[in-house]
């Protein structure tokens, strides 16, 4: 498929016969895969100015310079371009932290994820502001609490055989991934706008927390309020 949008009209027949051939009416002729890659790059802008609710299918179409069926015919609406970017997003911030995760001391897997956590938001800040906005579609696509789980079960599997090691109950591993994982994750939508302290210093803080907490782990804490259940 090949989508033409005009960039120069003419104001008249007369004219486009005897206007200058630098001065013609010209198109930008781009394919349907090129017309996708664009209206998914405007998608993306917006919504993470926007959200998902202020962003229109007028606007979307406008950015692009087409009309608004060829949206409707890339994605079937605004909901099913918004699908398409936020399973992107989603994409690849597992694919970051799970690359990240390669075998080394747990501490320094700590580090790692940490530093692929803020990385994603450094390198993909729109990306991140719309996984972290609710949105009315977010049950078919996922939402940021889902890619946080999936993202802590990865280092469950890390937690777990520390846990064993240390005598302590492997099957609270997932509780201790979901905690630490979730506390990186909040640190890093505060990191978003603040953007001080500097990058590594955060993941410094962070892993300082997470590794000092679970270094001094009890195996069985207690409650020493006077609340008990």
């Amino acid at each position: 498929m090949i989508d033409d949008v005009a960039t120069d009209p003419s104001t008249s027949s007369d004219q486009s016969r005897t206007a200058a051939p630098s001065r013609r009416a010209r198109r930008v002729r781009m394919t349907g895969k090129e017309r996708r890659e664009q209206l998914l790059d405007i998608g993306r802008a917006l919504f993470a100015d926007k959200g998902f609710e202020g962003t229109s299918v007028e606007e979307i179409a406008a950015r692009a310079g087409v009309s608004k069926p060829v949206v409707y015919e890339h994605f079937g609406g605004k909901e099913g371009l918004y699908a398409v970017v936020v399973d992107r997003e989603m994409r690849q911030l597992l694919d970051m932290v799970t690359g990240a995760l390669t075998a080394g001391h747990p501490r320094e897997l700590l580090e790692q994820a940490a530093f692929a956590l803020l990385d994603y938001i450094e390198s993909y800040t729109d990306g991140f502001r719309i996984l972290v906005r609710d949105s009315p579609v977010a049950q078919s696509t996922g939402t940021f609490a889902s890619l946080i789980s999936d993202i802590a079960t990865q280092v469950e599997d890390i937690l777990g055989l520390e846990f064993k090691a240390r005598g302590f109950d492997p099957k609270l591993a997932p509780l201790y991934a979901q905690a630490l994982v979730g506390m990186v994750a909040l640190t890093g939508q505060w990191w978003l706008d603040v953007r001080k302290p500097k990058k590594a210093e955060v993941a410094a803080h962070l892993v300082n927390l997470c590794w000092h907490g679970l270094e001094n782990l009890e195996s069985k804490p207690r409650l020493i309020g006077h609340r008990k259940s």
